[in-house]
């Protein structure tokens, strides 16, 4: 059995990433004053789109599967400022070596390189685990800055399928042999 370490956070050069526990989620959805007083930072105002949905459901999973904060929602925090600036994450652990990832960014603080900051530090981070051998992403079927930036961090265009909420998307692959040699941790960050 492979032992896996539970990383608390995730630094990039401007960034640091807050893995979600069950206590942050629970202070999340009591409203972003309690999440602010938490992790003693200021929040973007509006610093996710996606309202209280995400986090629901990454806090029940949590709950049904202890150990997994890894694989759901991780907090980006400016450091210059302190503030919490958007949202990323998995989209639940591996499966069958896949995992998915997402990030959103505030609105404020968009086209300055934190959407691909977010995203090599998750990539970096699945990457760690030896039973992950590829990452996932979507996008809106259109040309846009996520597209930019999942062909920044070495994403391949794999189709276009159809999602029931959001239409026609596009799929984006990495596979474990593509990424960047020198990005490759030995282990799981901690």
């Amino acid at each position: 059995m492979k032992k896996q370490l539970i990383s608390s956070s995730l630094t990039t050069p401007r960034l640091i990433l807050i893995n979600s526990t069950r206590d942050l989620l629970e202070g999340m959805l009591m409203g972003e004053n309690v999440l602010a007083s938490m992790l003693n930072i200021h929040i973007a105002n509006p610093w996710s789109e996606f309202g209280d949905a995400p986090f629901k459901y990454a806090l029940d999973k949590i709950k049904m599967h202890p150990g997994s904060e890894v694989w759901w929602s991780w907090l980006p925090i400016l450091v210059s400022d302190n503030t919490l600036i958007g949202n990323c994450g998995y989209k639940g652990p591996p499966e069958k070596g896949v995992v998915e990832i997402g990030y959103e960014v505030a609105l404020a603080y968009r086209q300055k390189g934190f959407a691909t900051e977010m995203a090599k530090a998750l990539i970096k981070n699945a990457f760690a685990f030896q039973d992950v051998d590829l990452v996932l992403a979507h996008t809106l079927a259109e040309e846009n800055a996520s597209v930019h930036v999942l062909r920044k961090c070495g994403f391949q265009f794999d189709g276009e399928l159809v999602d029931p909420e959001d239409g026609n998307i596009w799929r984006w692959k990495l596979p474990r042999g593509q990424y960047a040699l020198d990005s490759k941790p030995e282990k799981p960050l901690s």
